[in-house]
């Protein structure tokens, strides 16, 4: 097996033996995987946040559209909050109310837009660092369609070939989904959004693809925040501190990078102890765990990027 997951599984193996700040406690893996309810089916797109209707050109907009903003979460707290949705889901549902009510930007629209037309539409403030950084994306995204693809989104898809590996190796070219760290010497292509993206268009019956097995899950700060208080990662008692006092962690640094990296190792050893089990469906238990009152409580890590 090759192809970019493949080495970040390899690149996360190696930052977990080095690392310093963050321990994956292997021996409560077995416990532990065989207490998650893997056999429950995935959960439902949100159709309050989600386009789940459309022909398949628009479903392609949508979803790459949504994952081209799909980070922030290091300023998520700042956001303003609709109905008392989380980060993420205030900004698919107004990705989703602007496909409803005014139809996808086309690529030549993305290239043009700008931080007040991204703030307008999320029903944020103009000058919010995230809406420029939020337009710088959706505008490489919108070059990337129109100077590739002719424009048309699901042609995007389909130049991954059926294949999320493929399509992961296209997007990872793009800037809109860059995501690489380097670590003592290393390089951690984590690419968790131009992974996502593969599992969002497969999910939403835009792409047929059979190798989904090939992901891994999509590292961001909200696992590996959940596996911390499940005790299956432990943090040393510096960064817990740094953490519970909301202080940001630098993106690319040996902590936050042993963050992710651990977090992705420790999934690994989880389906390897489910045999038949997908890191994806796994990322999709915590994810929603960490929706619990439980976990929202505790403070996890923010880092100020463009990753997650």
């Amino acid at each position: 097996m090759s192809g970019l997951p493949h080495r970040l599984r390899e690149a996360c193996a190696s930052v977990a033996e080095r690392a310093e700040h963050v321990r994956v406690h292997r021996d409560r893996v077995p416990a532990y995987a065989a207490s998650l309810p893997l056999d429950v089916p995935p959960a439902a797109l949100d159709p309050a946040a989600h386009l789940t209707e459309g022909d398949r050109e628009q479903l392609a907009a949508f979803w790459l559209t949504l994952d081209a903003i799909n980070f922030g979460s290091g300023w998520f707290p700042t956001l303003r909050k609709r109905g008392g949705r989380s980060g993420y889901y205030t900004i698919a549902g107004a990705v989703r109310r602007r496909f409803d009510g005014r139809g996808a930007w086309s690529a030549d629209e993305l290239v043009e837009i700008d931080a007040a037309e991204v703030a307008q539409t999320l029903g944020q403030a103009a000058d919010h660092e995230l809406m420029a950084l939020f337009a710088r994306s959706l505008g490489d995204l919108g070059r990337r369609v129109a100077g590739d693809h002719d424009g048309f989104f699901e042609s995007v898809v389909d130049a991954g070939g059926d294949s999320a590996e493929g399509l992961v190796e296209l997007l990872a070219g793009w800037d809109c989904f860059a995501d690489s760290s380097a670590y003592d010497g290393l390089t951690v292509p984590f690419l968790k959004r131009a992974q996502i993206a593969a599992a969002d268009l497969a999910r939403s019956g835009v792409a047929r693809i059979g190798d989904l097995e090939r992901l891994t899950m999509f590292a961001d700060n909200l696992v590996p925040h959940v596996l911390r208080l499940d005790g299956l990662l432990s943090f040393e008692a510096e960064l817990v501190g740094r953490i519970e006092r909301e202080e940001l962690i630098e993106h690319g640094s040996p902590r936050e990078v042993e963050i992710r990296a651990c977090a992705l190792h420790a999934v690994e050893l989880i389906v390897a102890t489910r045999p038949g089990t997908r890191a994806i469906d796994v990322d999709q238990l915590l994810w929603l765990r960490g929706q619990e009152p439980r976990y929202k409580a505790v403070p996890r890590h923010r880092s100020r990027c463009t990753a997650y």
